[in-house]
């Protein structure tokens, strides 16, 4: 019985230590919180920082080239969906402008927030 107990507890030890060593490649920013259900699938994520600039998977680009970027990067994929990450108090302008770049395409939105 006690060799179950060693075993039992050397893999939480080494399921505790790796799953610390897992981190996402996303920018630091602060989210607004809300309620509602996590959905895990493949997408495109656009961040926009307080500063108002604009992220496409950690990739730098200006206002004026998003649409044309988003365009070429979703071209040909399957039910193209992006997550969109605008800080707090980014004003909401911002938001809705990325949001009419994929009404217009046909992309499906996402807004990232934090849970409440």
């Amino acid at each position: 019985m006690s060799s179950m107990t060693d075993i039992v507890f050397l893999l939480l030890i080494f399921f505790m230590i790796t799953s610390t060593l897992v981190t996402t490649s996303a920018l630091d920013i602060l989210l607004p919180k809300a309620s509602g259900k996590t959905e895990n699938r493949k997408s495109v994520s656009i961040s926009i920082t307080k500063k108002l600039a604009y992220y496409i998977d950690n990739k730098k680009v200006s206002e004026k080239s998003l649409e044309r970027d988003l365009l070429a990067l979703l071209a040909g994929k399957d039910n193209p969906t992006i997550v969109l990450r605008a800080e707090q108090g980014v004003p909401i302008e911002k938001a809705v402008k990325v949001m009419d770049i994929a009404n217009r395409n046909r992309f499906k939105v996402i807004l990232a927030v934090r849970p409440k």
